[in-house]
């Protein structure tokens, strides 16, 4: 009798949640108990790319639900949920409708029994504890091949691990989860705190439609988002560490990533429109604090992001438009004196459509950068005072199964020529002082397994750093920086 009565407790929670995320109807009655489980993860954060101006489908049937929704990629997630990873991803970290949702929910939906308070009532519980801990891990491992082999280094780079991750991820409360990475890094040889996401979720009714809305805490500008368009999350899901970049990157391009701490409100209403505002301030990791003169790239007050976006489904169709940035002002050193301001603003749009012969994905995202360099221009770092940067990314991703991924790219950054910022150097610099760079990038994927795939990419440049030959002024083409990554990615 008692399992019987815990099971009776699990399968009301369920509906519960799923009624509060709205994708089963209040006539539906419960999830069907003999439905398939049969199978149809979160971007690794990458290097961090330099501050610019530093050298350097719509949700189905419930009677269908676990066959159908495809793809949790946290599997803490996928242990808390009672879901495949299928639920939330079109294949890992490709949120479906369904993972939107579980995210902006707060990470709550819970499909295990509870550690509860006694006469509490479903939805005000004084306490709801998981009976196992909210524990996941994930390991990439990776070749790396370039065109050409750096000046007096190896080619064929093999990074075992290339980074170790392990997540705490899942409810804490009935209205509070978390996300939470802790990362060993290859390339630094070290363990650090990586992205964190911590939100409290409620649901309203206004004018007589749902409104989701709540608060997220995290240290990573737009890893709390929902679209892979974000920079936190956007394709290529996975890269090398080991291969050149080009030097130049917008700041809200990874440039503050566990940099910051971000304290944002946002809201869905009516499943239509997506609202987020959100406060930046300075909070580094392994700096002396409180900060001072020794600080680095320090906010002067407060950074502030929005987020708006305009979704709909259709029956086998989903579309989203939407914009976001911030205003950013960076004392370069210390916390007086000038400031280098950034202004990021962007556009964005997603796709997704359901076909006969399996899942199409397509991606925009077009940032725009107005720079101010008051503090480098003082200093002679910089060689004009007002400076842009813009970049532009599109992507096509087809899933003809969960078992298999092809995508194509292509990308390109343009932007005011500075000879000091960007200045003759081997592999990294730039002999024309342009940050212009463009290229394209396809990869094959395959997912023997939900929580495991091996990749297959190739990033091609046709301009680096401001030219296709001898952009660095010691004889380097843009072709030499070409890029064939193998890679195995793991979660469990």
């Amino acid at each position: 009798m008692g399992v019987h009565r815990i099971h009776g407790r699990l399968r009301v929670s369920v509906v519960s949640a799923l009624l509060a995320l709205g994708l089963v109807s209040s006539a539906s009655g419960a999830l069907p108990t003999g439905a398939s489980r049969q199978p149809r993860l979160i971007k690794a954060a990458g290097r961090a790319e330099a501050i610019p101006g530093f050298r350097a489908n719509r949700v189905v049937a419930p009677a269908s639900l676990y066959a159908a929704l495809a793809k949790i990629f946290v599997p803490s997630f996928s242990r808390q949920t009672g879901l495949a990873c299928s639920a939330c991803h079109y294949q890992f970290p490709q949120l479906t409708p369904f993972g939107r949702l579980f995210k902006l929910n707060g990470y709550t939906l819970t499909g295990l029994p509870t550690i509860g308070q006694p006469g509490d009532s479903a939805g005000s519980e004084s306490l709801k504890l998981a009976t196992i801990p909210p524990l996941a891990a994930m390991v990439v491992t990776g070749l790396t091949q370039t065109g050409a082999a750096q000046p007096g280094a190896q080619n064929g780079t093999v990074s075992f691990p290339q980074q170790l991750s392990i997540f705490l991820a899942g409810q804490i409360t009935s209205h509070v989860g978390i996300f939470t990475q802790f990362t060993y890094a290859a390339a630094d040889g070290a363990i650090g705190i990586d992205n964190v996401d911590l939100r409290w979720a409620k649901h309203a009714t206004v004018a007589n439609r749902d409104m989701l809305f709540g608060f997220t805490l995290h240290n990573n500008p737009t890893v709390q988002d929902v679209w892979n368009t974000a920079p936190a999350w956007t394709f290529p899901f996975m890269s090398s560490d080991v291969a050149p970049s080009p030097a130049a990157s917008t700041l809200i391009d990874g440039g503050l990533g566990q940099q910051v701490a971000g304290l944002g409100v946002y809201s869905l209403y009516n499943d239509i429109l997506y609202t987020e505002l959100t406060a930046y301030r300075s909070a580094p990791q392994g700096a002396e604090v409180p900060l001072g003169a020794n600080a680095t790239n320090t906010t002067k007050g407060v950074i502030p992001y929005w987020r708006v976006a305009l979704q709909h489904a259709w029956p086998s169709t989903y579309g989203m438009i939407g914009t976001y940035g911030f205003a950013a002002r960076l004392y370069p050193a210390g916390v007086s004196g000038p400031t280098n301001d950034y202004t990021d603003a962007a556009v964005d749009a997603q796709i997704e459509h359901s076909a006969k012969i399996g899942m199409w994905i397509g991606r925009a995202a077009f940032i725009h950068e107005r720079q101010t360099l008051s503090a480098f221009a003082a200093t002679g770092e910089a060689a004009n005072l007002n400076e842009t940067l813009s970049t532009l990314r599109t992507n096509l991703t087809f899933e003809p199964s969960l078992r298999y991924a092809l995508s194509a790219g292509y990308f390109q950054t343009t932007g005011t020529s500075d000879a000091v910022i960007f200045a003759p150097a081997d592999v990294t610099g730039s002999r024309t002082g342009s940050p212009n760079s463009r290229g394209a990038i396809g990869e094959f994927a395959v997912n023997p397994w939900q929580n495991t795939r091996l990749g297959l990419q190739y990033v091609a440049y046709s301009l680096f750093n401001g030219a296709s030959n001898n952009y660095d002024a010691a004889g380097r083409k843009a072709a030499d920086n070409n890029t064939l990554f193998l890679y195995l990615w793991l979660a469990f």
